[in-house]
């Protein structure tokens, strides 16, 4: 009889931790939903974030391949003024050499009648070639029309020397394929917009490509003479 109390106190005692358990449980439960709610919400946020974050990436890729676009054009206008002003000022020289030589043969008309007529030809042939020149460029004034841009020369003897096992990869599927852009070969060689975008640069000013810029983004194409070269590299057949 001695032991009932101690035996009384500990069912209590169990009865209390068996309660305190089933309450921490639901509690952890509720924080486990609490959680898995958040989690949800949380997971969705980064779903929209990412889809938001897709789109404006296509967004500036499209803005960066027309700012390319515009900057090779602006490039293009550059060097045609360039050449112009070139041509102007070999007028202008051409013009004042003319005239020192009128002023010359001038003083001499007295001594020497004859040699006038041969002069006067030689006047009449640069204005000749500055009405020519005049109109050359007005024709380089006018707004270039979309074609292919010229093609830099390249030299056999290094055609293939300084490629890269990509870029002759490259040079093969365009000869294979025809012309594509440069997202196109992008998803082809699984690089990443950045280096695909230099490595068509590369082959570009290095003469073995030429490029359409009618519209963006550039179609590049292998020029006729690297075609010949590539197939030459072909291994003849067994």
């Amino acid at each position: 009889m001695a032991d009932a109390p101690i035996i009384a106190l500990v069912g209590i005692l169990l009865a209390v931790t068996v309660a305190a358990a089933i309450m921490y449980y639901r509690i952890i439960r509720r924080a486990q939903s609490e959680y898995d709610k958040a989690r949800e919400l949380v997971e969705d946020v980064v779903a929209s974030f990412n889809r938001e974050l897709k789109r404006e990436t296509c967004k500036i890729d499209t803005i960066t391949y027309r700012i390319e676009g515009t900057a090779s054009k602006l490039d293009t206008a550059s060097k045609k003024i360039d050449t112009v002003e070139q041509k102007y000022l070999s007028i202008d020289s051409q013009i004042s050499a003319v005239l020192e030589g009128s002023e010359r043969i001038t003083s001499a008309l007295a001594e020497t009648n004859f040699r006038i007529r041969p002069v006067e030809e030689s006047q009449e042939a640069l204005k000749a070639q500055i009405v020519d020149l005049r109109e050359q460029m007005q024709k380089l004034a006018e707004p270039p029309e979309n074609k292919i841009e010229p093609v830099i020369p390249i030299k056999r003897d290094k055609a293939m020397a300084s490629l890269t096992d990509t870029e002759i990869a490259v040079l093969e599927m365009l000869v294979d394929e025809g012309a594509k852009t440069a997202p196109q070969i992008k998803e082809r060689v699984k690089l990443s917009r950045e280096h695909t975008a230099r490595l068509m640069k590369k082959l570009y000013q290095e003469g073995y490509l030429e490029r359409e810029t009618g519209k963006i983004p550039f179609k590049y194409s292998v020029k006729k003479e690297m075609e010949k070269f590539l197939k030459k590299t072909e291994a003849p057949p067994a």
